[in-house]
């Protein structure tokens, strides 16, 4: 009778706690606590990061519109291509040279649908080679009685094909990556927005790049792991190497900045930064730290998740095991995970790289000038300070598990 009963009551438990419910009817319907404080905590994070993007995006005071602010971008459709002159280049691998004579139908603003006639030059660097049918981007401007003219062909209209590859990804990291890879891309779309709307708009007030880097680091590293494990232990030794290992990234970059001396101002973009640094206060010398905090986070939180869910798994299926015993078999998953995150970091940032190292080779630079530019050795500074946060996070991950899982006792695993 008593094993019936159990069976009679298991699946009511089940099907209790995995109903889909509102935040009050969760807590009448007794759901665990856990759930109700990562939804609470969810809600609460997107609110305040709401509050913070908008107060962020506020003007600042004496900002003065820049010269691309003021430009009129549009999409539009060729219709019909009235001359071309155009020819193949030899030395730019048969791409076409010469110009083309073009009758476009607008897409977007105001004059949607409108139909213009522009001359589209086409060099070795600036290409648009348009066919009928083909998208493009406009630089418009307008005649005195507000007709507008083009006054440039900037680009291939990238915008549909570019979504679809969005879409693709999406779909593909849900279909096969069930709740999980939902869960994730929410965690993914949380970075690109605390990035976009928090991160940028502070450097841009004048905060410093680098505490500031940090502080975004620690924020989208714990909600993404949150959103992906729970409130479990793991995710707590997770969250607290992920932090650990990217700053001490960003603290080996700086000291190895200082002593170079590198910095932001050696970065390709400091001339046209300067001048809007000048009127925002903003710090430069930073921002070259601050990226490499950036590009860092994604392979340090694979390594701490990987040493933290695997400790917590053995610890739940031999809870006799030591914190040295869990140490040492954190230490050995690590050691696995740390050298292909270490190659992939790098060899990141030299495909990054790679037109650079090209155009030194072909045009013979000795090596010490390579080895010294500023280009190479910002290359050299960002990987090997990426996989230095990387190898460090390995022990950081592996001590927190023993010690956290050991003294706290392991939570059992998550349903979600």
């Amino acid at each position: 009778m008593s094993r019936k009963a159990n069976r009679k009551k298991k699946p009511a438990a089940e099907n209790k706690t995995s109903s889909p419910a509102s935040l009050l009817g969760a807590i009448r319907a007794g759901a665990a606590p856990g759930r109700i404080l990562r939804l609470g905590v969810t809600l609460a994070l997107l609110a305040a990061l709401a509050a913070a993007a908008v107060l962020l995006a506020r003007p600042m005071p004496g900002d003065v519109p820049t010269a691309a602010s003021r430009r009129v971008f549009v999409p539009a459709r060729v219709t019909a291509v009235l001359s071309d002159n155009a020819g193949a280049d030899d030395w730019s691998e048969g791409r076409r040279m010469g110009s083309q004579v073009l009758e476009v139908e607008l897409l977007g603003g105001e004059h949607t649908g409108t139909r213009l006639t522009g001359t589209n030059y086409m060099s070795a660097y600036i290409n648009i080679d348009a066919r009928e049918g083909t998208r493009v981007i406009l630089r418009l401007d307008y005649e005195e009685d507000g007709t507008p003219y083009i006054v440039s062909f900037v680009n291939y209209d990238r915008g549909l094909v570019l979504g679809g590859l969005v879409l693709i990804f999406a779909a593909l990291l849900i279909i096969i990556g069930g709740k999980k890879g939902l869960m994730a891309l929410l965690g993914l779309i949380f970075t690109l927005v605390c990035l976009w709307f928090l991160l940028i708009p502070l450097i841009m007030r004048g905060v410093p790049p680098i505490p500031a880097a940090i502080a975004i680091a620690a924020l989208t590293a714990t909600v993404s792991l949150l959103l992906l494990t729970g409130f479990t232990r793991k995710t707590l030794c997770a969250a607290l190497g992920c932090v650990g290992g990217v700053a001490a990234a960003g603290l080996f970059a700086a000291v190895t900045g200082t002593l170079t001396p590198l910095g932001g101002f050696n970065m390709s973009e400091a001339e046209e930064l300067v001048i809007r640094a000048a009127d925002h206060g903003m710090t430069i010398s930073g921002l070259l730290v601050a990226g490499i905090l950036i590009s860092s986070l994604g392979a340090v939180m694979d390594v701490a998740m990987s040493i933290a869910s695997s400790c917590n798994e053995l610890y739940e299926l031999n809870p006799k095991l030591t914190a040295g015993q869990l140490f040492r078999s954190g230490m050995n998953i690590g050691r696995d995970a740390m050298g292909t995150m270490a190659n992939t970091l790098i060899l990141a940032f030299a495909g990054s790289a790679l037109n650079m190292l090209i155009l030194f080779r072909a045009y013979d630079y000795p090596l010490l000038q390579v080895l010294n530019s500023d280009l190479m050795a910002i290359e050299i500074l960002q990987g090997v300070a990426g996989s230095i946060g990387i190898i460090l996070t390995v022990p950081l991950v592996a001590a927190l598990s023993a010690n956290i899982l050991k003294f706290s006792g392991a939570r059992t695993r998550s349903k979600a």
